[in-house]
């Protein structure tokens, strides 16, 4: 039995994300749950949980006619997220490893408050 070929979703390091969204020529989309955003999140993160992405909400407004860079904790939903959004014709690119290979790469993580956060 042969299975579909599924096409590769298309992913970036982190440090690639990073450049791409402060170069200004895309957006970190954190798909992940509120209280994981809430708890510890890139900075200048768009937020919309793949929960939502889902069940059909449209991109958040800072996102909206840009490429997107789809985040999550560890690359899985992210990777769901950037299919849901290439299918609708959004240009969306799955950052590998996630927030956990964001911090490991020592990159800033901060609450919704703004002080340090923590990776959930």
């Amino acid at each position: 039995m042969t299975l579909p070929h599924r096409p590769r979703t298309p992913e970036i390091t982190v440090t690639e994300a990073v450049e791409r969204a402060r170069s200004g020529h895309a957006v970190l989309l954190d798909v992940r749950e509120t209280p994981e955003f809430t708890a510890g999140h890139a900075p200048d993160a768009v937020f919309l949980p793949l929960s939502a992405l889902a069940a059909g909400a449209d991109l958040p407004a800072e996102a909206r006619g840009r490429p997107v860079l789809a985040l999550c904790r560890s690359g899985n939903r992210s990777r769901q997220a950037t299919e849901i959004l290439n299918g609708r014709g959004i240009d969306t690119v799955n950052v590998a490893g996630g927030m956990r290979a964001w911090e490991q790469a020592g990159l800033p993580v901060r609450t919704a408050g703004g002080g340090p956060g923590q990776v959930l």
